[in-house]
């Protein structure tokens, strides 16, 4: 048996607030945290964006819109976290384009192939340069199938670099 007593932080005397059994107490179900599920979405892999470049075969010119693009579905997750379920549908939020010669650009669209040209950069200078894209992912939850809510986290995933040479092109006249 515990006595509980209310200690008012006015200097008032203490309040009797009866007896309880500790052995009686209903115990809380433990779920997990908003940073529980925030650290499980940062866990599931994610894969990299893989970049694709027009013109294609690994070569543009200089002064040439070269259009890049990649493609990136939404995709779910589930995972058993503290004994519950938790469901993800994950999304890319956001693309970094590095161009591969200091340039970047960010995006909340993937690009588009040809003739779209959502995404295209201008080389100045001829050379190899490797551009790649990073991906950024944000996600829903739920748990044990109750409503969905926003993650409030996200995860950036650094993309492969893709070989490109920038060659300059020299005006030849035909006959």
């Amino acid at each position: 048996m515990m006595q509980n007593w209310f200690y008012p932080d006015n200097g008032d005397p203490p309040t009797y607030l009866g007896d309880s059994c500790p052995e009686d107490a209903v115990p809380i179900p433990a779920g997990p945290t908003l940073a529980d599920i925030q650290n499980a979405f940062r866990s599931i892999p994610m894969q990299p964006s893989v970049l694709q470049v027009q013109p294609p075969g690994g070569e543009t010119l200089v002064n040439f819109r070269t259009n890049f693009f990649t493609v990136n579905d939404p995709f779910e997750r589930t995972v058993t976290l503290l004994g519950a379920r938790v469901d993800f549908r994950i999304r890319a939020s956001e693309f970094t384009w590095h161009f591969g010669d200091g340039s970047t650009r960010t995006t909340s669209k993937p690009g588009a192939p040809y003739p779209e040209l959502d995404v295209t950069h201008t080389y100045a200078r001829k050379g190899p340069v490797t551009p790649r894209v990073d991906t950024t992912y944000t996600a829903d939850y739920r748990v044990d199938g109750g409503p969905w809510s926003p993650v409030g986290a996200t995860v950036t995933i650094e993309g492969a670099p893709v070989p490109l040479t920038i060659r300059e092109a020299r005006p030849v006249l035909v006959g």
